[in-house]
């Protein structure tokens, strides 16, 4: 062999042994990266599953809340009162609410209604009665509307009533406190029993609504609503109730309700204020 084939073998063999810690060093990096992206990878999908879990259980959150605020709520409040002996009374109170809501409408009835006699003689019938039809602007605006009627043979009115729209906003809306406030222009119309006809007007109806769940099982509730005739202020009703109520079971409570009901322009003889305070069994379906 020559002396040139030995030179130029030994200086390939001497290049093979140099590079070869630099290739392998390289190798390692590449499969040290691929390592990584396999592993961000696998974390990517992770986090691809997990959010797309988390999603469906707030679709199915959403869609149960839907459900149960679509379902047909009964709330019904019932006291009794009866004596025998030296004294022969009867009373008794009962109050309704039924609500029906789909899609963005919501269909409400109010019923109150209070009887009472004394030795067989009628001291108190009064009733009221209101329809309220309720379309959904947004999340916490409602549009609005109205029929109500209201008969009372002991305050001097043979009956009142009213119609016509308005609107209504959820003020606070939460687990524990709910706040709704209302407000509406009604046509309407008072029956006195001193008059021969009935008298028609535009009034205008402001109604508070506040619910405070204020322990587990203990909730407050506040309902004022005021109506005047726009063109004659002097002439408006006052109605509050208050009342507390206590759980005793998922269906049935019991409560107290303080009933406040004023007519500013009463008939002659006739009181002002009426007050109710009753003692109730409350069923919630």
């Amino acid at each position: 062999m020559s002396l040139k084939k030995i030179s130029l073998i030994s200086v390939s063999l001497s290049c093979l042994i140099f590079a070869n810690p630099a290739a392998t060093d390289t190798n390692k990096q590449i499969a040290d990266t691929k390592a990584q992206i396999i592993e961000l990878q696998a974390k990517l999908k992770e986090l691809e599953s997990s959010t797309t879990a988390q999603k469906q259980k707030e679709e199915e959150l959403a869609l149960i809340k839907k459900r149960k605020d679509e379902e047909l709520k009964t709330h019904t409040e019932f006291g009794f009162v009866s004596t025998k002996g030296n004294t022969d009374t009867t009373a008794y109170n009962l109050d309704t609410k039924i609500q029906k809501a789909f899609n963005k409408h919501q269909l409400t009835f109010i019923g109150d209604g209070e009887y009472a006699s004394d030795n067989g003689v009628e001291t108190k019938n009064k009733y009221f009665l209101e329809f309220n039809y309720g379309y959904k602007l947004n999340k916490r605006l409602y549009l609005e509307y109205i029929v109500g009627y209201k008969y009372d043979e002991f305050s001097g009115y043979d009956h009142r009533a009213y119609t016509g729209p308005g609107l209504k906003y959820k003020a606070v809306e939460s687990d524990i406190h709910n706040l709704d406030l209302s407000s509406a222009l009604l046509m309407s119309t008072d029956k006195k029993e001193s008059d021969a006809d009935a008298y028609n007007y535009t009034s205008w109806r402001a109604k508070v609504e506040y619910n405070w769940q204020v322990f587990k099982n203990l909730k407050f509730t506040e309902i004022f609503t005021y109506r005047t005739d726009i063109t004659e202020t002097d002439d408006y009703f006052i109605f509050s109730k208050t009342a507390l109520s206590s759980k005793v079971s998922d269906i049935f409570s019991v409560g107290l309700n303080y009933k406040i009901d004023y007519v500013n322009m009463a008939e002659i003889g006739k009181q002002r204020t009426d007050k109710t305070l009753t003692a109730n069994l409350i069923a919630d379906f």
